[in-house]
């Protein structure tokens, strides 16, 4: 069984060490991917509601075993970006990604996103396996300005959509 909260001060070294763990398992290292972005260090300071934010950390039994958020999409008003979705391997398959997800599309949609970007690494089949099933339509380019260069995959999804 599994808790899904807003992250708190506690939880940051231990989501900032999943994200750079699974970052490396994928070869998400260095600039243009998002395990290297200077917020992993602090993500409770990063992602504050006032801002339109959320990230929201796995527990199992008290201990974080991955995590999900979304943000604004640079200065669009309407598009938010899911970032930074990553579960400890031994958690992945148990459909906590999939409420992870759900999870920030809600509060996406309370926030008046109209579209969720999120950009990967191909390598990552099983992410965009759960992409597609929650109804992110691939992209051929990111978005203009996207941050994360080294990615190469790119997803879009109408938030009008049913979750």
């Amino acid at each position: 069984m599994y808790q899904i909260i807003p992250i708190q001060a506690q939880y940051n070294a231990a989501i900032s060490q999943i994200i750079k763990q699974v970052g490396a398992e994928y070869g998400a290292v260095g600039d243009g991917f998002g395990p290297g972005d200077a917020e992993v260090a602090c993500m409770s300071q990063h992602y504050l509601a006032e801002h339109r934010c959320q990230y929201l950390v796995a527990l199992v039994n008290g201990q974080v075993v991955g995590g999900a958020g979304i943000a604004p999409f640079l200065h669009y008003e309407e598009i938010c970006e899911l970032r930074k979705l990553f579960l400890q391997p031994r958690h992945r398959g148990l459909g906590i990604g999939r409420a992870l997800t759900q999870a920030c599309l809600v509060f996406a949609q309370q926030q008046g996103y109209q579209q969720c970007y999120l950009d990967t690494l191909s390598t990552m089949q099983a992410a965009i396996s759960l992409y597609e099933r929650i109804g992110f339509k691939h992209l051929t380019q990111p978005l203009a300005g996207t941050l994360h260069g080294g990615c190469d995959v790119w997803m879009l999804k109408d938030l009008h959509q049913t979750l």
